[in-house]
């Protein structure tokens, strides 16, 4: 799979990120702090991730800063990118199964190696619920209109 990645700096997990997916045998593409010439902010690294997810380049993406807060919010403005901030294994699991979530969105700060893999074991296996329940609540999501 080609994963897109987005850090706004080198630290924490970013690196550990790459190098864990092209273990797992992924194409990452790096942004930000990640990638040369490239804006390292964390609004502009995760809006250029999950465009690739939302424009077909990729099929998924992994966004990063401090908190990770940040970068799932600029993630989520891209139309067609469902993003999800998971500190644990079983948020990632959970995000993957009832919200067909298509960027990861972590810590730099607060996850890590030990916690990242597991995150990914769980966010690799997952797969969309089939659930009617819970694919009315995906298109729903995507129906909700943006104010402004």
């Amino acid at each position: 799979m080609r994963i897109a990645v987005a850090a706004d700096e080198r630290t924490g997990v970013a690196e550990a990120v790459l190098e864990e997916l092209r273990r797992r045998g992924h194409e990452p593409v790096p942004h930000g702090a990640l990638a040369d010439g490239e804006r390292a902010d964390w609004a502009w690294a995760s809006e250029a991730a999950a465009r690739d997810v939302a424009e077909g380049r990729a099929d998924q993406a992994i966004v990063c800063c401090w908190t990770g807060t940040g970068a799932s919010i600029a993630a989520n403005k891209v139309d067609g990118v469902r993003a999800a901030l998971c500190a644990d294994a079983e948020t990632a699991r959970g995000a993957r199964r009832w919200n067909d979530a298509n960027v990861l969105a972590l810590s730099l700060r607060s996850t890590s190696e030990a916690v990242l893999g597991e995150i990914l074991d769980a966010w690799f296996s997952g797969e969309p619920s089939a659930d009617e329940d819970d694919l009315a609540n995906i298109r729903h999501v995507d129906e909700i209109p943006r104010q402004g």
